[in-house]
């Protein structure tokens, strides 16, 4: 069976990492037999002519994305393109969204043929085998499909409780180059499950609140494996890593016993890091960790059962710093009942850490309690176009704060940031910034072209150079190329060609020679 998993596009502002989930899920398959390909538009252009010839070259009999709330509509487009170019492709789609939507998608997207519910791995390996024999599929935990105009559901799957016997994520079926230019770390995981019920949270549904925790061998193998790939820094991205000192202890240990050379950061909460854990952790290469802490109003924490307190947020802070490591805030605006005086109490608290944070806006995504049971809470949604459940935006209400109150009380917090952000633009080369600020905004325009050089596919549109031979040397070929591309980003002419010739250093960019000319293309 060839199998094609689309990796829908998603905002590069957004700070992806190579897909995790749409990883576990390419391995799934190939693990089952299957030839399995990853058409990953994240990091490149996403357009029906680049489909319709990926499709033809692979010939899949079966397509499936993965999507999160925020970008559904562009993982089912494509699934729509699918259909349109070869209607006898099976297509499926899973992930958070269609999970807690899914007799909507179903009955509103003809497009998407089967959907697996929840954890998929488990699902997979079972349906792969009955994939050509629908009448086997009602035998199947954890599927939705389509017959006629009737939605059947073969009802909950457990969730996998060795989570060991997963195989790796299939990340050798990205393009590792183009990631590995973006510059963002590779997230990974320890273990899945949680046990907290914050209302605004899909976690404890879409994972189970049993924590099931991987072999801290596996976790290094994972680690050695990134690195392996070329990749110098590793997000650890399950809320509980940071809940068990031993375990910890056990990894970091690992660490440096393997010889493993890597930068990291993780997320915690707040009530679960002690000194000696976040010691072991700085020493064993993490240099900061995100706390979510959401509410500066401990009546706010309370309603929205985040389970902590404000002392322990400060406590937690402190900790990081006294182990030299960066902590970071992010605070949620337009929880149930906020009022303009727990948004002050936010802002105050967080201004109080003296810590890097930032602020998202609720998005009340399908599934959470917040959403499902949303009669019993002071919150209007105003919005079902899920393209704006990206936080970016407020789009819910309270009885004492309006969308506008929201974006005003965020604007004031943007303002500050921006305003030093922008002295700090306007007097790059001036020689008044600090070798490090110069470095961040010389990181700042290197991402912007980076960020072209990817989602406008410049590499394939501009890398074939005629008449040229490398002769064992390639230096007026990288010259040409990066001359190609500084006549179509807009910025430093100079920073472009440095980043281009960079690419070409790093191996990220190679070159290839035939009798016309020379053609460059991602390594």
């Amino acid at each position: 069976m060839r199998v094609a998993v689309i990796a829908a596009p998603y905002p590069l502002e957004e700070f992806p990492s190579p897909p995790l989930g749409i990883s576990y899920v390419a391995a799934a398959f190939e693990a089952l037999g299957c030839e399995v390909r990853i058409f990953d538009y994240i990091i490149s252009r996403y357009s029906k002519e680049k489909l319709e010839a990926q499709l033809a070259e692979f010939q899949p009999d079966a397509v499936g994305a993965g999507s999160v709330t925020m970008n559904f509509y562009e993982a089912q487009k494509i699934l729509r393109d699918v259909k349109s170019i070869n209607p006898d492709i099976l297509t499926m789609m899973g992930g958070p969204h269609v999970s807690f939507t899914v007799e909507e998608t179903l009955n509103t997207y003809p497009e998407i043929d089967l959907i697996f519910i929840g954890e998929a791995e488990g699902t997979i390996a079972e349906w792969v085998p009955a994939a050509n024999d629908k009448a086997k599929w009602p035998d199947i935990p954890g599927i939705a499909w389509r017959e006629g105009e009737k939605v059947f559901q073969s009802g909950r799957r457990d969730f996998i409780a060795d989570i060991d016997r997963l195989p790796m994520p299939a990340r050798h079926l990205l393009p590792i180059s183009r990631y590995r230019a973006l510059g963002y770390p590779v997230s990974m995981i320890t273990g899945r499950g949680c046990p907290h019920g914050c209302i605004f949270c899909l976690g404890r549904k879409m994972v189970g609140a049993k924590v099931r925790r991987r072999d801290p061998q596996r976790v290094l193998d994972e680690m050695e494996q990134i690195l392996n790939l070329g990749f110098e820094r590793i997000n650890i991205a399950d809320d509980l890593f940071a809940s068990d000192t031993e375990r910890v202890k056990l990894i970091c240990r690992g660490i440096h016993e393997r010889g493993l050379k890597l930068s990291w950061s993780a997320f915690a909460r707040v009530d679960t890091v002690t000194q000696e854990m976040l010691d072991v952790m700085a020493a064993a290469g993490c240099d900061s960790i995100s706390f979510g802490i959401e509410s500066g109003s401990p009546e706010m924490l309370k309603r929205v059962r985040k389970g902590i307190t404000l002392e322990q947020a400060r406590n937690a802070v402190q900790m990081c710093k006294n182990a030299g490591m960066i902590p970071h805030g992010s605070f949620m605006v337009g929880l149930p009942g906020e009022t303009r005086e727990t948004l002050a109490q936010t802002d105050k608290f967080a201004r109080e850490l003296d810590f890097f944070f930032g602020y998202h806006y609720l998005a009340p995504f399908p599934g959470t309690t917040l959403r499902v049971k949303k009669e019993r809470y002071d919150l209007e949604i105003l919005t079902d176009n899920w393209s704006r459940y990206d936080a970016n935006d407020a789009i819910v209400r309270t009885s004492a704060v309006s969308p506008q109150d929201m974006r005003d009380f965020v604007a004031l917090y943007d303002a500050e940031i921006n305003e030093g952000w922008q002295k700090t633009l306007d007097d790059y080369g001036t020689g008044a910034n600090t070798p490090r600020d110069e470095m961040r905004v010389i990181g700042h325009h290197r991402t912007k072209i980076v960020f072209s050089m990817l989602k406008e596919d410049l590499v394939e549109k501009l890398g074939r150079i005629e008449s040229v031979s490398i002769n064992g040397n390639s230096d007026t070929a990288a010259k040409m190329l990066a001359d190609h591309m500084a006549q179509c980003i807009s910025g430093d002419t100079r920073l472009i060609r440095d980043t281009v010739s960079e690419f070409i250093a790093r191996g990220y960019l190679k070159v290839q020679q035939d009798a016309g000319g020379v053609s460059w293309h991602w390594g």
